[in-house]
This record gives structure tokens, sequence and C-alpha cells, in this order.
């Protein structure tokens, strides 16, 4: 794994709490929770251990702040706003989560969507947290689709997009293009109207 980890030069600087938050998140989206070690999250926030652990308790502790960081991001699927039709509102979520992925101000892919599907036994309590954070996206699209579906038929319709999104997290770290990705959002709206859903 190439990882590129910078790393502060000069005297000694003062912790910055949200710099290293900031950090950490760029460390943990790109590579994983396990793709990152201790190390490699003191030599880019420029602290020594202790400090670290002072500050955020533990590794898992400072995973859980990105993730906070991550989700309060304007680019993710955080308050998505119904708009006039259950078509418009599936195809501006589509849009704007692809947009997310691909944005080249960030990291490829969705911190969350992608985010620990595989750890070791040592760390499957912050992949259960983290797999309820999926859950909390999915319930949440499901109460933005009841405004024209029943409940049954939100959260089912919520559940496959939900796997879109993940597939269109992965399919973006694997490389590909804004406009690749949006030929996937176009067969999933075509889908929904043949469904009968918009």
């Amino acid at each position: 794994m190439d990882k590129v980890v910078k790393t502060r030069r000069g005297g000694p600087r003062t912790f910055d709490r949200d710099e290293a938050i900031d950090i950490a998140m760029r460390l943990f989206w790109k590579h994983g929770y396990e793709g990152v070690s201790l190390n490699d999250l003191t030599a880019a926030i420029g602290v020594a251990p202790p400090s670290l652990y002072s500050a955020f308790g533990s590794k898992a502790g400072l995973y859980r702040e990105t993730l906070d960081r991550y989700l309060g991001l304007p680019r993710a699927l955080q308050n998505i706003k119904a708009t006039a039709t259950l078509q418009e509102t599936i195809e501006a979520m589509l849009h704007k989560a692809i947009d997310a992925v691909t944005d080249p101000a960030g990291e490829r892919g969705c911190m969350i969507s992608s985010g620990m599907i595989q750890c070791g036994p040592d760390h499957a309590e912050l992949a259960r947290e983290l797999a309820e954070r999926r859950n909390e996206m999915r319930d949440m699209i499901a109460e933005t689709l009841g405004r024209w579906l029943d409940p049954d038929r939100a959260v089912s319709l919520a559940r496959y997009l939900v796997a879109v999104l993940q597939g269109l997290s992965i399919q973006a770290r694997d490389g590909a293009s804004r406009q690749e990705l949006r030929q996937v959002s176009d067969e999933v709206i075509a889908g929904v109207k043949a469904r009968g859903f918009g």
C-alpha cells in the first residue's frame, strides 16, 4: 500500500485538535481503520502517542471523531431534501453521492459506505458501530421516501438505494469517473420508473 504520511517540519507546535481530526480523517478515509497505524497518525499530526491518547482516549476514539467530522461535511448525505417528486429526490440523492465520492477535494469513495467492511476480531465492536451508521443512513433515506411511499415500500427502496450507494463508493475507489457513475444512476432511475416507484 502506497501510504503517504506528511510530517510536520520545524520545531514543536501547539496541538490543534480540529486539525488533528481533519488529518486523521483523510488518512482513515483513504486507507481504512486497519490501514492506518498509530505511528502513521502521530507522524502526520505531529504529536507523541501520549498526547494523542490524552486527546482522544484511543485510536478508536479518534476514528469515531473522524466519522462525526466526515458526516458533517457539506457533501455528506445528511438532511436529504425532498424535491417535488420521488424520482427527482432519488436522482438528486444519487447525484449528490456521486459528486461526493468523486470530489477531488476529498478522497475517493465514501468513508461510511465502504469503511470497515472487514476487520479483525479486535475491532468488531467498532465495525458494528459503523454498520449502525450505515443503517441510520438507510433509515434517513426511508424517512425521506416516506413522503410518497408506504413505510414497507420506503424501507425496501431505501435498502436498495443504500446498496447502490455502497457500490458507487467502491467503484469510485476503483477509479470510476463521475460520468461513468452518472450512467449507473441513470440506470437506477430507469429501474425505479419501470417498477412504478416514480
